[in-house]
């Protein structure tokens, strides 16, 4: 077999991380609307909106794929035969669905939308797939997170529809979205978009009336993210469809480094087969620099165990501050405007992570305030405006970061 060139599905809480993430490489983008989302938290996007991503990513030769994920009753279906529509209209290639009923709606209402079964449905074998394409015509199937390397590679040979399995992000330590954490202790429902997280919440733990935590070690239960860079060409090699990343209510440059590291790992995998220790290793460092969690391989070894798990308190404690700043203006004499970040200073190394390149490093060697056009030897306020010279041509947008 000559191995299929996946989708590269990535995030967006906004529009511009979904113009972020077509920029960086991102062959399709999947977003949320402002009703029957599981991400109500996250800004999403009005009608308008989304008819600007789906032009932007026409331009760009990608695909827009909107969530109505939602788990409905019956209040939630008014006004959404006529929001199927509008998507349509807008020229969304597809709608993510987590109820039959959305599913079948969609269909008749608006033939031209793709319907993706969400994760939600925690479809986790080929039987499943089968029956939904027969009953609802499904025309893509996300896999639930909890398939081993050997389940996936068994379900893509016996699938009638194309597949989609998930790569990088947060996971659920439920069947994914099927808890009521959230519903019982915040009445904030995670399967009609207000998941509270309530897994990632630090916990006093008793035995009885003694208490067995003390207050620098409190309880936790969520999982850490996953990260299947070293599963990808296993992924690939299936014939797995869509490789999706986790993380609508993640930031722009999370979204530009984490799709910027995949899309060169991809395309090298594509070109060459199984990459080199050393090159594979390269990829996966690039990948989890844009991370702020603790990572794993999830379910795709076979078990993922207590290591799987955080069990400690402050899981975030290692928050990186590689992200400098965003280019915002290229003035005519080549030097470059920088809206800051996180702190740097001259004589630092850093690098710019631009879109479709490998990432170039320099030594910081001048810097001005833009405004009082000052020199100045380090910068620590965020969103401060400086003056850089950079010794090669950067665009608008580009992302400085540490070397």
């Amino acid at each position: 077999m000559t191995m299929r060139k996946p989708e590269l599905l990535a995030p967006a809480g906004d529009l511009k991380r979904a113009k972020t993430a077509i920029r960086y490489g991102a062959d399709a983008v999947y977003l949320g609307g402002m009703s029957y989302s599981l991400r109500s938290r996250a800004s999403n996007f009005t009608m308008d909106d989304i008819a600007e991503a789906c032009a932007y990513a026409k331009e760009h030769n990608a695909r827009i794929h909107v969530t109505v994920n939602v788990i409905p009753h019956n209040e939630d279906f008014e006004g959404l035969k006529a929001y199927l529509i509008q998507l349509e209209k807008c020229g969304v290639t597809a709608i993510i669905a987590a109820s039959p009923s959305i599913m079948k709606l969609a269909k008749t209402s608006a033939p031209k939308l793709e319907v993706h079964c969400s994760t939600q449905m925690s479809v986790t074998n080929s039987n499943a797939i089968r029956y939904l394409k027969e009953k609802l015509d499904i025309d893509r199937a996300v896999l639930g997170r909890e398939c081993t390397m050997d389940q996936v590679r068994k379900i893509v040979q016996n699938s009638p529809v194309d597949i989609e399995a998930f790569i990088h992000g947060g996971m659920c330590i439920n069947y994914s979205g099927r808890c009521t954490l959230s519903n019982r202790m915040t009445l904030r429902d995670a399967n009609r978009g207000g998941c509270a997280q309530s897994c990632r919440w630090s916990y006093h733990l008793y035995d009885q009336e003694q208490e067995i935590t003390t207050e620098d070690k409190l309880f936790t239960m969520g999982s850490r993210d996953l990260c299947a860079a070293e599963y990808l060409y296993d992924l690939m090699n299936a014939g797995v469809a869509s490789l999706k990343i986790e993380g609508r209510m993640k930031t722009e440059y999370y979204v530009a480094a984490i799709v910027s590291a995949y899309r060169h790992m991809i395309d090298e995998i594509y070109e060459t087969g199984r990459l080199p220790k050393a090159r594979a290793e390269y990829h996966e460092h690039e990948i989890l620099r844009g991370e702020n969690r603790e990572t794993c391989t999830g379910f795709y070894s076979g078990k993922a165990g207590l290591e799987s798990l955080i069990y400690h308190v402050n899981s975030d404690a290692d928050v990186s501050h590689d992200f400098l700043g965003t280019v915002k203006e290229i003035e005519d004499n080549g030097k470059v405007i920088i809206e800051t970040r996180n702190p740097f200073a001259l004589g630092d190394e850093v690098e710019f992570l631009s879109a479709g390149k490998e990432n170039r490093k320099f030594v910081l060697r001048n810097m001005k305030n833009y405004k009082k056009q000052e020199e100045i030897s380090e910068i620590r306020n965020p969103m401060t405006l400086v003056e850089i010279e950079v010794p090669f041509t950067v665009g608008l947008h580009d992302i400085l970061r540490k070397a």
